[in-house]
């Protein structure tokens, strides 16, 4: 492989911005109906990186993301889709995924697992956090693993020293280094506690290498990345799974993607040269979208394709925030058309703060909320505040 900069010569395609909008959309798994045959499985595999967060609102946003592609598929079935569960002390079985670093924390279909050699040696050459580890912690933690099986930090000794959430133990510093390192692998998740086990039983032989150079490491994942977004800036393309841009600048040309000019995108872009050759049919999704969703996770470019400004809020102090702690945004005929900030009060969704581009948003925003009420088992949908006022009455009606 040689590597190259990125093209200088015109791009040969040019694509309207409805066009993009719609190859990114398809890319992510939102046009056409529910493909169920490849199930949650099959999402993570289509998109390459699910990112895992602790805010749970109606469900926490690694479930979040297959619903939205997929419907009501049970919470369970992501969790077992995920990783395959192993009881406490038992030789783990093959995981389908591991959690690793990529555009965050995010759970990754273990084929991958190769692709991240060039992280892990990053993380081994240089000091991690700067959380000291006492002398011998790292080696106990690994016999651990190696003679007890699969375990949680509380069962390795204890996650925390007593002090605040960062104030960890050494066995949990320990632990999470050998994840970084690649010598530990989390193949699971028990009450939300990662369950650790060592890389060696737990991936697959013929996975298990960091064969590949750094600079094939990240061809690939460039590859793989515009595939996921159909058509993308170098940032776009970048962020997916945080490299650096002379990272991408030193494999794109050899990456497979076509360079594209579109309408209204001020920068150069590339395309999955699969994307364009396929005719964009289908219905498109009705859903509301976690703002972990790698649709929408990078803020410019969700600005940029929708011409719709979102930020996660949570962080936010509450007297600042516009929309709400974890407002989702509303998909509806291929475009955003709304937000709502959900909450649950026994078996209610409450829909806490609401917004909508119009009164045609007013039908798909009563149809995501009754679906997304249903998926978690709550009966009926309560409306707070609608900041159009006109259209409370209205959503309320389309609700009953």
């Amino acid at each position: 492989m040689t590597t190259a900069s990125p093209s200088t010569e015109p791009p040969a395609v040019e694509l309207s911005a409805a066009e993009a909008r719609r190859i990114a959309l398809r890319a992510q798994g939102f046009v056409g109906a529910p493909d169920r045959r490849g199930g949650v499985r099959g999402v993570l595999r289509a998109l390459g990186a699910v990112q895992l967060d602790t805010i749970s609102v109606l469900a926490r946003s690694h479930e979040l993301v297959p619903y939205a592609r997929l419907g009501a598929v049970g919470r369970d079935t992501v969790e077992k889709a995920y990783w395959t569960p192993a009881p406490p002390g038992s030789p783990s079985p093959v995981p389908h995924a591991f959690e690793y670093w990529s555009h965050a924390a995010c759970v990754l279909p273990i084929e991958e697992w190769p692709l991240f050699a060039f992280r892990r040696r990053a993380y081994r050459a240089r000091p991690q956090w700067n959380h000291e580890l006492s002398a011998g912690a790292y080696e106990t933690v690994l016999k651990q693993l190696r003679d007890e099986g699969p375990l949680t930090a509380t069962e390795l000794g204890g996650a925390k020293n007593g002090g605040p959430w960062w104030d960890w133990s050494d066995a949990k510093i320990a632990v999470e280094r050998a994840l970084m390192y690649g010598e530990v692998v989390c193949t699971g998740r028990r009450s939300w506690k990662r369950v650790y086990d060592l890389a060696e039983r737990a991936v697959p032989a013929d996975l298990l290498h960091d064969d590949l150079s750094d600079l094939e490491c990240t061809r690939r994942l460039v590859r793989l990345a515009g595939a996921a977004l159909g058509v993308g800036t170098r940032a776009d393309i970048a962020d997916y799974h945080r490299l650096k841009g002379e990272q991408v600048d030193a494999v794109i040309g050899d990456a497979g993607l076509v360079p594209v000019t579109v309408e209204g995108w001020t920068k150069q872009a590339w395309a999955d040269p699969e994307a364009l050759a396929l005719p964009v049919r289908g219905r498109h999704r009705t859903t509301l979208l976690s703002p972990f969703d790698s649709l929408i996770w990078e803020r410019a470019r969700t600005e940029r394709i929708f011409g719709f400004t979102h930020r996660l809020e949570a962080y936010v102090p509450k007297p600042k925030r516009q929309h709400g702690y974890f407002a989702m945004p509303l998909l509806a005929g291929g475009k955003l058309v709304g937000r709502v900030d959900p909450g649950r009060s026994g078996s209610t969704l409450v829909a806490r703060q609401l917004s909508l581009a119009g009164p045609k948003a007013v039908a798909p925003m009563a149809q995501a909320l009754r679906e997304a009420a249903e998926w978690v088992g709550c009966g009926t949908v309560r409306i707070e505040r609608v900041d159009d006022p006109g259209l409370a009455a209205e959503l309320v009606r389309a609700l009953a």
